[in-house]
């Protein structure tokens, strides 16, 4: 009988990679204040990335988000919230504009099979 293998489709423009890069996140809260937070992403993109906040912020909204390493600037817009424990919530952000590598890193083509880590040969002595 046939082994049935099913692989989710990825959706992404480009791949998630987890990288953990220290972000300035800036916006507006429900009581339209200002807030400026320290983050740091969890996975990224060649489109956008993802952090986890304990400011609340909505779908659709618009964030400054500034690349620490880099001092690089760019407005995000929340595509994603999902809560998690404490009060934080998992948000997911993309680039509003064509970014210039915002990230500092080449992210491989759509449709790239993710590398295989290969387990290196026992040597017997």
């Amino acid at each position: 009988m046939p082994t049935l293998h099913f692989r989710r489709v990825e959706r992404r423009r480009t791949i998630r990679v987890a990288v953990f890069a220290n972000l300035i996140i800036q916006g507006y809260d429900e009581a339209n204040e200002k807030f400026k937070i320290q983050a740091r992403s969890h996975s990224v993109s060649g489109h956008g990335g993802m952090t986890i906040l304990d400011t609340p912020v909505v779908l659709g909204q618009t964030l400054l988000v500034t690349n620490e390493s880099s001092g690089q600037k760019t407005e995000c817009r929340v595509v994603s919230v999902r809560p998690v424990a404490d009060g934080k919530h998992v948000v997911a952000f993309e680039f509003i504009a064509p970014n210039a590598n915002f990230w500092k890193m080449t992210f491989p083509a759509k449709g790239t099979k993710p590398p295989r880590r290969l387990v290196p040969a026992r040597v017997v002595l």
